[in-house]
């Protein structure tokens, strides 16, 4: 697998080595050994979660503060701009975002630590995400920040407003939102 840096200090954009022919392809969507000499992490991952999503629908900005959760994020199906905020309070890049469009054509995948929002954007039809997370989900530590913050200023490809949840359509700003430390 290629391990290439973002921007932002522990966010990773991995890419699988890919075998493929007329037949279609094969890739390791993730092996604990080759992933922690790739990337110097030692993890364990407690939860699988699947998602699917109609074109324009915008999920995020989510976090969980306590039980946090660091994510490695990949599309099966579709095509999507896939989000990290860092809401770590004393990092350089706090308040900074990344983004990456993730795709059942170029097999990325997305590492986020713990201690970033994570949302993503929808282009295709529909798409079909998945994430593994290093803490169960807990929802009465789920927070979110607002998608369209001004201070953020993520430059989200949209194709008029998004698709959103009630919960995310009334998240609150970064100024007003919990961080970490």
């Amino acid at each position: 697998m290629q391990v290439t840096p973002s921007p932002i200090a522990d966010v990773l954009l991995i890419e699988p080595r890919v075998f493929g022919d007329t037949r279609g392809f094969f890739l390791e969507s993730f092996n604990q050994r080759a992933f922690a000499q790739a990337t110097g992490l030692e993890l364990q991952f407690v939860q699988d979660n699947h998602s699917r999503s109609s074109q324009g629908v915008l999920r995020g900005l989510h976090y969980q503060i306590e039980q946090a959760q660091g994510k490695l994020v990949r599309v099966v199906r579709g095509r999507v701009f896939d989000v990290a905020v860092d809401l770590r309070r004393r990092s350089p890049s706090f308040g900074r975002w990344v983004g990456y469009e993730l795709s059942e054509d170029n097999h990325r995948q997305l590492w986020i630590p713990a201690g970033f929002a994570h949302g993503f954007l929808v282009l295709s039809e529909s798409a079909d995400f998945l994430y593994k997370t290093t803490q169960y989900y807990a929802p009465a530590h789920e927070k979110c920040v607002a998608w369209n913050d001004p201070q953020v200023a993520i430059e989200w490809p949209l194709q008029g407003p998004p698709k959103l949840s009630e919960k995310d359509s009334q998240a609150p700003l970064l100024a007003q939102a919990v961080c970490f430390e």
